[in-house]
């Protein structure tokens, strides 16, 4: 047994629990008992982070890169809504700014609502403030 893998011990022990609580009815009458599960799509986040993030996420955190999205996508509404135009282009110029510094941090390109036309004219419209 010196030879036996921890972890695969420790499955055949929870799988003989599993077994013998079955067999003693303790998973009937469950609530949400034959309703569709509703997984959460983390295929977005690195396999090993996905445990720290679901326990940041049951405790009411963000982990820092959805706090930067949200962020992101909280400027792109106000520029949405903004009349004033010097506060318009403060604001682009703010979320360049985080755009570009979330770049470099995660080293690739980051999208803010890139199905949005909002965000298309956004980035048109940042392009011709560069020039």
């Amino acid at each position: 047994m010196s030879d036996a893998n921890p972890w695969s011990v420790i499955q055949l022990i929870a799988e003989k629990r599993i077994e013998e609580a079955q067999s003693r009815g303790e998973f009937e009458n469950l609530p949400g008992q034959g309703r569709p599960l509703h997984l959460e799509d983390m295929s977005h986040v690195p396999e090993e982070l996905r445990m720290a993030y679901t326990i940041l996420r049951n405790a009411g955190c963000l982990p820092p890169e959805l706090a930067e999205r949200r962020e992101l996508n909280r400027l792109v509404d106000l520029l949405e809504a903004c009349e004033n135009e010097q506060e318009r282009v403060r604001q682009m110029q703010k979320l360049r700014y985080m755009i570009m510094q979330a770049q470099m941090r995660h080293q690739r390109p980051i999208h803010v609502e890139e199905n949005d036309p909002y965000y298309a004219r956004l980035l048109e419209r940042i392009g011709r403030l560069k020039k």
